[in-house]
C-alpha cells in the first residue's frame, strides 16, 4: 500500500487509519482526526465504523478523476490549492467541495471558474453551478449566456442540454424572458423618472421666473434688470422663457387651437397643484386653478393626480441627494412620505 500522496502531512501524525478509494482503484492514506475536523460529512464517515468497532475505514470517492481526488484530499490537510489545481480539476474540486461542505474550498473554486468562464463551457458550469448549490456562479453564467445567447446556442453543451435536460434548457430561457422584462421595465422607469425630474425643474424655473426674473422674462411690476444674469438651470429656463413669450402674444391661444400654448396651461396648473402658498404665489393663476381643482370630484382626474404626485417625489428625492449619500437616499426612497402628497391625492 503506497504512502499518503499529500505533501503537508506532518512527521508527527500517527499512521493513517483511512484510506479514500478513488474511481481509478487507487489508495489514498489519510487521517480520520484531520478529515473529521475538517467536513461534517467525512466526521459522520470516520465515525461509523467505530460504533461497529470496525478498525478499518474506506471512504471511496468516485466519479471524479483520481488526481482530482488527490488535489482535494492535499486541501484538507494544507488548505492551500494551487492554480494549476483549479484549472485542471477546478469542476470536479467544485463538486466535492460542495458534497463534503468544505466552504473555503468552494469559494475558491467558485472565484476561479467564474474569472476562467468562456462561451464553450458555460452551459455546463451553469448546470454545475445549479447542482452545487452556486449562486454567484450561477448568475454570472446567466449574464454571459443572456448577453451571447446567440453564441451560447451554437456550442457543444446546448446541444446536449436540448436533448437530454430539457427541463433545464427551459429554465434557463424563462431565466432570459424574465430579465429582458426587467430591463425593459427599468428603462422604461428611468425615462419616466427624468421626465417626472425635468418638470419637477420646471416648476422650479417658472417659480424662479415669476418671482425674482431670469434673463429675459421676469415679475410683473418691476423693470426687469439688463445685468440679470443665467440661473443655474438656464437650460430648462431659457426655454420655458421662450414658452411664456409665445404664450403671451399667441392669437390661437384663445380658441384653444395652439400647442404651445396647451403646454404652458397645463406647466400652470401643475404648479398650481404642487403650490401649497397659493395667497402669496407670484406664479399666474395659481389661485385660479386651486379653486376650480377643488370643484372637480373624487376620482375624475385620477390620471392627473398620478401625475402630481410623481413630480412631488421627484422633487422630494432630488432635494434628498443634496443632504444624503447615496445610499442613504435608496433607504429613503421607499419610505419617504411628503404630508402635501397625502393630503393632495386623500
Amino acid at each position: 500500500m503506497g504512502k499518503p500522496t499529500t505533501t503537508a502531512v506532518s512527521c508527527e501524525l500517527p499512521d493513517p487509519d483511512v484510506h479514500i478509494l478513488t474511481s481509478g482503484g487507487q489508495h489514498i492514506p489519510a487521517h480520520s482526526s484531520v478529515l473529521a475536523s475538517v467536513s461534517p460529512v467525512l466526521e459522520s464517515i470516520v465515525d461509523r465504523p467505530y460504533k461497529h468497532r470496525s478498525s478499518e475505514i474506506i471512504i471511496t470517492i468516485t466519479g471524479v478523476p483520481c488526481h482530482s481526488v488527490s488535489s482535494f484530499v492535499r486541501f484538507l490537510y494544507s488548505s492551500r490549492c494551487t492554480n494549476e489545481e483549479l484549472e485542471k480539476f477546478g469542476i470536479h474540486l467544485l463538486a466535492l467541495s460542495h458534497v463534503f461542505v468544505i466552504p473555503q474550498l468552494k469559494h475558491r473554486c467558485v472565484k476561479y471558474i467564474g474569472q476562467q468562464l468562456t462561451i464553450e463551457k458555460v452551459v455546463d458550469v451553469l448546470k454545475l453551478a445549479s447542482l452545487c448549490d452556486a449562486p454567484d456562479l450561477y448568475v454570472k453564467c446567466m449574464k454571459l449566456i443572456s448577453s451571447s445567447f446567440e453564441s451560447v446556442q451554437k456550442t457543444q453543451g446546448w446541444k446536449f442540454l436540448q436533448e437530454h435536460d430539457p427541463q433545464f434548457e427551459l429554465e434557463i430561457l424563462q431565466l432570459i424572458d424574465e430579465s429582458e422584462s426587467r430591463k425593459k421595465r427599468t428603462r422604461r422607469h428611468r425615462a419616466e423618472q427624468s421626465l417626472y425630474m425635468e418638470l419637477s425643474d420646471a416648476m422650479e424655473c417658472l417659480e424662479h421666473i415669476c418671482t425674482e426674473g431670469c434673463t429675459s422674462v421676469g415679475p410683473y411690476g418691476p423693470e426687469p434688470s439688463m445685468r440679470r444674469g443665467p440661473c443655474n438651470k438656464f437650460h430648462t429656463c431659457q426655454g420655458l422663457q421662450l414658452l411664456i413669450k409665445h404664450f403671451a402674444l399667441c392669437e390661437k391661444r384663445v380658441n384653444g387651437g395652439c400647442y404651445r400654448c396647451k403646454s404652458m396651461w397645463q406647466l400652470l396648473r401643475l404648479h398650481s397643484s404642487i403650490c401649497n402658498q397659493p395667497d402669496s404665489c407670484g406664479v399666474p393663476l395659481c389661485m385660479q386653478f386651486k379653486l376650480k381643482m377643488q370643484q372637480v370630484k373624487k376620482g375624475d382626474d385620477d390620471v392627473w393626480r398620478v401625475l402630481v404626485r410623481k413630480v412631488i417625489h421627484a422633487k422630494a428625492m432630488s432635494m434628498c441627494s443634496l443632504f444624503f449619500p447615496e445610499r442613504k437616499r435608496e433607504e429613503l426612497r421607499d419610505t419617504i412620505q411628503d404630508a402635501r402628497l397625502r393630503n393632495f391625492c386623500s
